[in-house]
């Protein structure tokens, strides 16, 4: 291949990727559903008790899922519960502590208002964004019919995520707390806790300005005083403990 032909082919393929670009709709307001999902028989192998173990394979189905919405409208966002999922009714465990979750984010103003449940009491925790140092990977997935990045993280000092995220969505949010990355996160797995959330469908619905309304019911704390109460109401569940603070801090 001599020289012009080489730059013959480098200016057709610099065309198609700038047609391309030209045709990328990019989508600012929404909402988008989640499946949140956990890995019941996974999380009973931290438990000792064989039996229990036994039991629950035998009288449980193995995965949990529960539906989250998340609205969205350029820098802001609302994750709150979704539609309900008659086979969680079967579930002997009940509900989960994140299951009433609702979490408003503003990404201009760097602030977060989730309205949280622990021991009865309903807690309204105002605060900046969490800070993720993301590593973005060149891995892809599909999710919902978005061409996804991988990222990696850890968070809470010691959990593993890994986040799939599409910049054809430009809000940089996504489920529960999960934020931070040059589009809007479609998918996050903690492995090592065995819990999933994927986006199952997007709707580019007009948004009205109360479906972006933050909660406001609740004791206001931080993150911060959330955790230190949380480890000293759980002192001695050992390590138990670590599985339902994370849970309510997601």
């Amino acid at each position: 291949m001599n020289r012009i032909e080489s730059i013959i082919i480098c200016c057709a393929l610099l065309f198609f990727q700038n047609a391309k670009s030209q045709n990328t709709v990019f989508i600012t307001r929404g909402k988008i559903e989640f499946e949140y999902k956990v890995n019941i028989y996974a999380q009973m192998q931290d438990f000792n008790d064989d039996g229990w173990k036994d039991w629950v394979k035998k009288n449980m189905q193995q995965f949990k899922t529960t539906y989250f919405d998340l609205t969205f409208d350029n820098n802001r966002a609302l994750y709150r519960p979704g539609r309900e999922n008659p086979d969680n009714n079967k579930m002997w465990f009940g509900n989960d502590v994140a299951d009433g979750n609702v979490v408003y984010s503003d990404f201009d103003k760097q602030q977060s208002i989730a309205q949280k449940k622990a021991f009865e009491k309903i807690f309204l925790v105002q605060d900046s964004l969490r800070k993720i140092n993301w590593k973005i990977t060149n891995e892809t997935r599909t999710i919902a019919g978005f061409e996804c990045r991988r990222a990696n993280a850890l968070i809470l000092d010691s959990i593993y995520v890994v986040a799939f995220y599409t910049d054809e969505i430009t809000t940089p949010g996504g489920p529960e707390s999960f934020s931070g990355l040059p589009g809007m996160i479609l998918g996050v797995a903690l492995p090592h806790q065995h819990v999933t959330w994927f986006a199952t469908k997007l709707e580019t619905e007009a948004v009205k300005e109360t479906d972006l309304k933050a909660p406001t019911k609740g004791k206001i704390t931080t993150n911060a005083s959330l955790k230190d109460n949380l480890k000293e109401s759980l002192k001695d569940w050992g390590k138990y403990a670590d599985k339902y603070v994370l849970q309510i801090l997601l």
